[in-house]
């Protein structure tokens, strides 16, 4: 049985505003190519599907496309994110094709997708269960054998419980699968979480609750492969024995922070004892790069920029001052700059950050600031300038 395994699309999303759907259409084209030439049995889809609880009509009906062109070559299964809206996400999941299954509801954690493997060669059936984004404050009480007794206000409690469902359910078909003398089903979990061990960057939403937002990986323990969705860096995580645990990752770099990731969806082979070798990365295209670039003005419009021009850029210019007409030279050199910083060299090594309190000169204050910025006092114009300006604020505060 062949898996293909994506998560994190953010549809809708943009990057210091630029938009990103057409890029984004770029990758799921490529989802469907993979999931057609390498005979891909189900696609799973690990949340955050959208980029906001009420994305942008255009995301929706890519959405929608993408949908109809992946059930044309397999089985998909589909979770919530915590970007998502789950409700918005899942509203028409019982009016789905076949084989199109949207798993948004608590409800159905332990309803798995059934993979059937009869007619594979003595492959076993594969359950696939889907585990929505749980909010602990929205979950708490309908997770917990008693509602009266709501688990702890924690990611772990509320995981913990939906993974003893799960087990549950396993072990009861299990049981029926070795009295009827047929293969023992294999399991996969979908989940949206922050599981301990993984490296997050800057673009994922804060999802701690009580200060606290990791899973431990070992709740997924008795599970063949966990389909991770959150952090957007493709990695795997070390889990218990027999568990495989992986991040696909996002399909596009969605902060700088990302810089370095070399995005890709994950073809996994699941077989009569579980996961058959190391899941194989499927690099994904590069409609542009993401990269950041740093040196003095006259070094990056040199040759130091020549291998940039295409790239969506964060620019550091460490000019000791700030060059005239800083971002209009800078943007006719990289079009696609996003980002365009002066980053001085610090003088004498570092800036002291220093408390400002009423007993000091505003002029002072003011005078540090611009030598911070710019790695050099104000001139005698800009001094006069600043005094002018506080004085105009003090005879202004007289007269009030």
């Amino acid at each position: 049985m062949r898996l293909l395994h994506t998560s994190d699309w953010h549809l809708g999303r943009t990057l210091h505003g630029v938009d990103l759907l057409e890029h984004q259409a770029a990758h799921l084209e490529h989802l469907v190519d993979v999931t057609r030439s390498e005979g891909v049995d189900a696609v799973l889809v690990a949340g955050d599907v959208y980029d906001r609880a009420v994305p942008p009509v255009e995301a929706v009906a890519l959405f929608s496309e993408t949908l109809a062109r992946l059930a044309e070559h397999a089985v998909v299964v589909v979770t919530s994110g915590n970007h998502d809206s789950a409700i918005r996400l899942g509203f028409a999941a019982g009016l789905m094709r076949p084989g199109v299954h949207l798993r948004t509801r608590v409800a159905d954690v332990a309803a798995p997708v059934l993979l059937p493997g009869a007619g594979r060669a003595g492959g076993p059936d594969v359950l696939v269960y889907g585990l929505p984004y749980l909010d602990p404050d929205v979950v708490r009480r309908t997770l917990a054998a008693d509602p009266e007794q709501p688990l702890a206000r924690s990611h772990e409690a509320v995981t913990r419980a939906a993974m003893d469902r799960v087990r549950a359910d396993l072990a009861a078909r299990t049981a029926v699968a070795a009295a009827a003398g047929t293969a023992r089903p294999r399991s996969v979990v979908l989940a949206h979480a922050f599981v301990l061990g993984g490296a997050a960057s800057e673009s994922e939403r804060d999802i701690r609750v009580g200060g606290v937002d990791h899973v431990p990986a070992g709740i997924f323990a008795g599970t063949d492969y966990v389909a991770l969705g959150h952090l957007h860096g493709p990695q795997r995580v070390s889990g218990p024995a027999g568990t495989v645990l992986r991040y696909s990752g996002s399909p596009l770099a969605y902060s700088f922070s990302e810089v370095h990731h070399a995005k890709s969806s994950v073809l996994v082979e699941i077989g009569a004892g579980g996961v058959v070798g190391e899941p194989a990365l499927i690099a994904a295209p590069v409609p542009r790069r993401i990269a950041e670039v740093s040196g003095t003005l006259e070094q990056l419009l040199g040759p130091a920029g020549d291998g940039h021009v295409e790239d969506w850029l964060r620019v550091l210019v460490t000019d000791p001052a700030r060059p005239a007409d800083l971002y209009a030279r800078v943007r006719a050199r990289f079009p696609h700059a996003l980002v365009v910083q002066h980053r001085p060299p610090a003088a004498g090594g570092g800036y002291e950050h220093q408390v400002v309190t009423s007993a000091r000169d505003p002029l002072e204050v003011a005078a540090e600031f611009v030598r911070h910025v710019t790695a050099a006092g104000p001139t005698a114009a800009e001094a006069g300038a600043l005094r002018a300006a506080l004085e105009r604020v003090v005879a202004l505060e007289r007269s009030a």
